[in-house]
């Protein structure tokens, strides 16, 4: 007598995976029995074929927690036929015996179930064509960070040496010219007989400015191309944004359409205040800590510029001022840049100079 083949049709297998360079470990939940957890290689295809092999014709669902892998994780499993997400690891469910007792196999297994109970959001995901985009612009700011902490390193070290800067260098503007560099390699000497040390500090400057540079071209030869000019040029309307905030923007968004209302972009920047309510009580605090890393201390940079050369954002700033800290003021101006920057884009209309409704 022949068995009955069996068949999950119709049914959804839920799937969290702790996602590491060199193994996965992976937890199952049908809807209908246990959890099965299990360890393998990084493999997708390796995966399907296990779920084709005990769970066939279900509908594989996976998530795992952002991180290293970026986005590859993804695109991997989605091309083998399981559907996916990706979480922010805040945002998932923990009880106090998952915080206590952290384990690969615990982590995979929480992730299963709170997909299985329908209580995660994932992240949005970067469609393929951005992803090389976003990175240069990454790697440029990570190169800027690099290059100011040598430039750093070279007058810390001129200071240990008892190194004074010429009277010609007293002005802060006149550091890291050409004559300054010359100056740094041919005319300083330092306690030693050798200057080895300075010799390694000037080299990587140079590398690293060399870099940068290279990495600002690219950047800008970015923004004329045919997927960004259009909203590129619409956001250089816009006091204090200029080609390198303008494209980090662009590259980290992507779509705006994905932001609902104003105040959700806010808090992609990070741009809005923590709140803790209680009773009849609300009170407000610092700046969320969610929020992108990158774009939000932009838009503050971008906001002291701003309220120099937009008189209705100026005249804002000066109101805050009256009641609270410069720090916090420019905060609030941020706030309204971004605002400004989600209508621009949405509207795909030029600014106007901001309103204060005085």
């Amino acid at each position: 007598m022949q068995r009955n083949k069996k068949s999950f049709k119709g049914q959804k297998i839920f799937l969290g995976i702790d996602v590491h360079a060199k193994s996965w470990e992976v937890a199952i939940a049908p809807e209908v029995g246990f959890v099965k957890r299990f360890s393998q290689k990084p493999s997708a295809k390796e995966l399907f074929d296990f779920l084709r092999k005990n769970y066939p014709e279900g509908e594989y669902k996976a998530v795992y927690e952002s991180g290293f892998s970026g986005f590859s994780t993804y695109y991997a499993l989605r091309e083998v036929g399981i559907d996916c997400i990706i979480v922010n690891a805040a945002d998932v469910p923990t009880t106090q015996y998952e915080e206590v007792m952290k384990t690969d196999k615990v982590d995979a297994a929480k992730l299963a179930r709170s997909l299985k109970a329908g209580l995660l959001k994932g992240i949005y995901i970067l469609e393929k064509a951005y992803i090389d985009d976003r990175s240069v612009v990454r790697i440029r700011t990570t190169i800027r960070k690099q290059l100011s902490a040598y430039k750093t390193r070279v007058k810390h070290l001129l200071y240990f040496n008892g190194v004074d800067l010429p009277e010609r260098f007293s002005k802060k503007h006149t550091h890291w010219s050409r004559p300054f560099i010359v100056w740094l390699k041919n005319d300083v000497h330092l306690l030693s007989d050798t200057r080895e040390s300075l010799n390694l500090l000037i080299r990587q400057v140079e590398a690293l400015r060399g870099t940068l540079l290279e990495a600002t071209r690219k950047l800008r030869k970015m923004s004329q191309t045919e997927r960004y000019k259009r909203r590129h040029d619409l956001l250089r309307t816009i006091p204090g944004i200029g080609t390198i905030i303008a494209m980090s923007i662009l590259t980290e968004i992507c779509d705006v359409k994905r932001f609902h209302n104003e105040k959700e972009f806010a808090a992609y920047l990070g741009l809005i205040p923590t709140s803790h309510s209680s009773g009849e009580k609300t009170a407000f605090g610092e700046k969320t800590f969610r929020g992108n890393k990158m774009l939000g201390p932009m838009i503050i940079e971008a906001a002291w510029i701003a309220i120099t050369r937009d008189e209705g954002l100026g005249a804002q700033y000066k109101k805050f001022r009256r009641t609270m800290e410069a720090q916090k003021a420019i905060v609030k101006i941020a706030r309204k840049l971004s605002n400004i920057i989600f209508s621009v884009l949405k509207n795909e209309k030029g600014y106007v100079p901001y309103n204060t409704g005085n």
